[in-house]
């Protein structure tokens, strides 16, 4: 960590399978992602993770009011800077 990376024409961000297995995170369904864009940093949290076929690598997707916030558009690079697992927690 950190990796850049260039948001996709679906406004998609892959983690590479060599990133995944490093942390850990295969068998994760959902995390908490800071990435960095512009000189902001920006943590999504509760993203879900994306699985192609037949590949430890995941996608996100960066959720539309964040995009628009901070003006991400596709082909932009960001920089992600932490993926953490996902921990639920129940409200009392």
């Amino acid at each position: 960590m950190p990796y850049k990376v260039r948001v996709y024409i679906n406004n998609q961000v892959l983690v590479p399978a060599c990133l995944v297995k490093a942390l850990g995170i295969e068998g994760v369904r959902y995390a908490d992602i800071t990435i960095g864009f512009k000189g902001f940093t920006i943590t999504l949290e509760k993203v879900k993770l994306l699985r192609p076929r037949q590949t430890a690598s995941r996608q996100f997707t960066i959720p539309k009011p964040i995009r628009e916030r901070y003006g991400v558009r596709p082909f932009d690079e960001v920089v992600v800077l932490d993926i953490k697992p996902y921990v639920y927690t129940e409200n009392p």
